[in-house]
C-alpha cells in the first residue's frame, strides 16, 4: 500500500519579499479594507505567526484609549 501524496507545503515558508508586501498593502488600501490593513501591519510589525495573530484579543493589545507597545 502506497502512502498518498500530500501536495500541501510543509515546513518553514520563505518570508515575503519587500515588493510582495507592498503589492498586498496597495491592494488592501485600494479596497479600503481597514481591518485587513491593520492585521497586515500588525503581523509585519510584530512578526507573529498567523495562528498567533488571529488568537489575539483586543484586550491583549489595548485598554480603554491606549494601545500597548508590547502585547501582554
Amino acid at each position: 500500500m502506497k502512502p498518498e501524496l500530500n501536495h500541501k507545503a510543509t515546513g518553514v515558508k520563505r518570508p515575503f519579499k519587500f515588493e510582495e508586501i507592498w503589492r498586498i498593502r496597495t491592494r488592501i488600501e485600494i479596497q479600503n479594507n481597514l481591518m485587513q490593513l491593520a492585521l497586515l501591519n500588525l503581523a509585519i510589525d510584530s512578526k507573529l505567526r498567523t495562528c498567533d495573530l488571529l488568537a489575539l484579543k483586543v484586550r491583549s493589545i489595548a485598554t480603554h484609549d491606549q494601545v500597548f507597545e508590547r502585547v501582554q
